[in-house]
């Protein structure tokens, strides 16, 4: 969750709220806490690799399971490869971004084959690391800002439109935790462990967020922050501290690496989960005898990832990406709602609040990343209705 968000999402979520900024975070922390509360509830059930995947299957049917799992298979692809290019264009000039990216991409793509205890290892590190650089840079915000700037909170709203709009740009950032519910195979104790890292997750990085958006507005302001695509990077610039500016260029590459091995272990084990189905061809299902990992959905996955960083530029997939994963959570709030007495951990309303949060802040995402997510999510409808076909054919 500590990821390339933080370093991109304030930007849009600025230009579309104005002064509404840090009650659009609000919203989208909300929306995410009814979705972790659904998320731990549904975990603690089915402690197995594929997350709302199998959620949606095992409660709701093949259909709204099969969506859950194409919409997070599609969209995060697509993140990945976004993620993979971020790393690459705060580290190298334009020749060489590309090549940087791939290396990105097979480079974690060969410590997920290694197994989870690697990847786990290497996450705690960049994790870290990039929790030294926003502190820095917190730091030097907070010294180095000017006050005035909050007046710009009162005069500069986007109205709840914009505010809506902010709110599903910034759950981009929050959406990490979904992939902790992905890996239920691989978990200690997994009934216990995992609500608890998905809630320890949001809180903690929710007020990271926070506080990093209040050092962003005490040196740029609302309008500064919206005017750049590299908020972060422009705010050390502004604070005048000798190296700063390269130390949080190296931050966010670090963060996108980091949010680029989250999003391959989840895709991988989505991946294994739709391929036991059918839904995906079952080759993929295959899993390492020795590293316990899906071997074969990783490096499919990897192919994917890297074909699309050689379309080029694709940072511009926060919305679409927000679109595929805010119905993949709509999925489990649905699937959490249908849960019995026994399996209840919290309250349905939470649920329901979560459904209507989710498809109002799809409702309200930029039209582009809307028509892009309709035709995605036609065309995976369309795949798996032939093959239903087929299948009954030659029945």
């Amino acid at each position: 969750m500590i990821g390339a968000g933080i370093f991109a999402a304030f930007a849009p979520a600025a230009a579309a709220a104005g002064g509404g900024l840090f009650i659009g975070l609000l919203v989208a922390a909300f929306v995410a806490y009814c979705n972790a509360t659904s998320s731990a509830q549904l975990a603690a059930r089915y402690p197995t690799s594929g997350g709302t995947y199998v959620y949606g299957r095992e409660q709701l049917g093949p259909w709204p399971g099969y969506l859950a799992g194409w919409g997070f298979v599609v969209g995060k692809t697509a993140s990945a490869a976004a993620m993979a290019l971020t790393v690459a264009t705060y580290l190298v000039p334009d020749p060489w971004r590309i090549p940087v990216a791939l290396v990105a991409v097979w480079g974690l793509a060969l410590v997920n084959l290694r197994g989870i205890t690697r990847t786990a290892q290497l996450t705690r590190l960049i994790v870290a690391l990039v929790l030294v650089v926003l502190a820095a840079l917190v730091v030097a915000n907070l010294t180095q800002g000017d006050p005035q700037r909050f007046t710009e909170l009162a005069g500069a709203n986007g109205g709840v439109y914009g505010i809506l709009q902010s709110a599903g740009l910034l759950f981009f950032a929050f959406a990490g935790y979904a992939r902790i519910a992905t890996m239920g195979e691989e978990v200690i104790e997994p009934r216990r462990t995992i609500p608890r890292a998905i809630t320890i997750a949001l809180v903690s990085t929710v007020a990271l967020y926070a506080i990093v958006a209040v050092s962003l507005v005490a040196v740029l302001g609302i309008e500064g922050i919206a005017a750049t695509p590299a908020p972060l990077a422009a705010a050390a610039e502004a604070t005048g501290w000798p190296g700063l500016p390269a130390v949080v260029r190296v931050g966010a590459a670090l963060a996108a690496l980091g949010a680029l091995l989250a999003a391959l272990t989840g895709l991988g084990r989505t991946s294994l989960a739709m391929a036991r189905e059918g839904d995906l061809p079952r080759p993929l299902a295959q899993v390492d005898p020795v590293h316990q990992v899906p071997r074969r959905a990783e490096l499919v996955i990897a192919i994917a990832v890297s074909l699309l960083v050689l379309v080029g530029d694709l940072r511009g997939v926060i919305g679409f990406s927000s679109f595929g994963v805010l119905l993949y959570y709509t999925v489990a709030n649905a699937s959490a709602y249908t849960q019995g007495p026994a399996d209840r951990r919290y309250p349905k309303v939470l649920q329901v609040l979560g459904m209507v949060g989710c498809l109002v802040l799809v409702a309200t995402l930029p039209w582009q990343s809307g028509i892009a997510g309709v035709g995605v999510f036609a065309v995976g409808i369309g795949v798996r209705a032939v093959r239903l076909r087929l299948a009954d054919r030659a029945g």
